[in-house]
């Protein structure tokens, strides 16, 4: 009878012929239940105990919060790119980051720092002595003037620690560190905003004169135990910026898995589009991701048609 894995399926009448195998399943969903919602507690708990007034006060920004994730930007606004005759604006490619969600008892921070070639080693020596991991150095554009690099970046523990870190090492570079003024009109987006929508199947967000789109992959991304939300990092990002006359600029990174980079390149060289890099961002993710970055600067809503193609090369979410 103990056997037979077909034993309690067979016939479920067999469960009140043994008084002990119902009890035990009992049991087991009893502490399932209790297992789940202390968990869930403690999650809570964990995000109600971070002092995220003091992660802001270290950081010298507030955070653009959503749900549990806290993410602060550290733009190089300082730095004049440009690339093929378009100068960059910081939303499109010069957007540093740092995000912080609660885990185990502290939390967990993801991150992407824009830095110059010089400013590598030194921001590096930083984070690693105050226990910041890398998990990745390397270019996202090609043929920018002057070049730039992105140090990807993860950690857990106190986010309070882990924001004085994050300062102490962007202090190695010419980083702004005092909260940006924001601009007393936003720059326009010049572009068939409502098109591009409906084309992407997605709604964009203006930022800086630039139109941001996150779509994020159908699967959960698990990092370290825990789902990585689409504010950390594991959506498609697209970024247009007007160049004139319907025209944009594009870029940003899909994120694929192995199967799907050949058919991402394919997809996006067939339309003109530029791929940049490929290569990781995280170090234990599952499924493991490669993430593309491309260019192309051409009419908005041929690309469009173009990158909305592309991503359908990726299992995407479904509205």
């Amino acid at each position: 009878m103990g056997s037979d894995p077909g034993f309690l399926g067979s016939d479920p009448g067999l469960i009140q012929d043994h008084p002990f195998i119902e009890d035990t399943i009992m049991r087991a969903f009893r502490a399932a239940a209790i297992c789940a919602v202390g968990l869930t507690i403690a999650a809570t708990v964990g995000a109600q105990e971070i002092d995220w007034k003091k992660v802001d006060g270290v950081l010298g920004r507030s955070a653009a919060v959503t749900g549990e994730v806290h993410r602060y930007g550290f733009a190089r606004s300082d730095l004049q790119v440009t690339l093929d005759g378009v100068t960059i604006r910081p939303a499109f490619a010069l957007g540093g980051w740092a995000a912080f969600t609660p885990m185990g008892g502290g939390a967990m921070v993801m991150g992407d720092l824009v830095l110059l070639e010089t400013e590598i080693n030194p921001v590096m020596v930083k984070l690693m002595d105050g226990g910041i991991e890398i998990t990745a150095v390397h270019n996202h554009l090609l043929r920018a003037n002057p070049a730039t690099f992105y140090m990807h970046i993860g950690g857990h523990g106190d986010p309070v620690k882990m924001a004085e870190v994050l300062r102490s090492a962007l202090a190695q570079s010419k980083t702004p560190l005092s909260a940006p003024a924001a601009p007393a009109t936003p720059p326009a987006v010049d572009l068939d905003t409502a098109q591009l929508d409906k084309i992407m199947g997605a709604k964009g967000q203006a930022n800086g004169g630039v139109y941001q789109f996150s779509v994020p992959r159908r699967e959960p991304v698990i990092e370290s135990g825990m789902t990585v939300p689409s504010a950390m990092g594991s959506a498609h990002a697209i970024n247009f910026q007007p160049t004139g006359g319907g025209n944009a600029a594009i870029t940003g990174d899909f994120v694929a898995t192995a199967d799907e980079v050949n058919p991402l390149i394919r997809a996006l060289r067939s339309n003109g589009i530029e791929v940049t890099a490929i290569h990781s961002h995280m170090l234990t993710e599952q499924p493991r991701l490669i993430f593309m970055h491309f260019w192309a600067n051409d009419d908005a809503l041929k690309l469009a048609r173009a990158v909305r193609g592309a991503l359908e090369k990726t299992a995407i979410a479904k509205n």
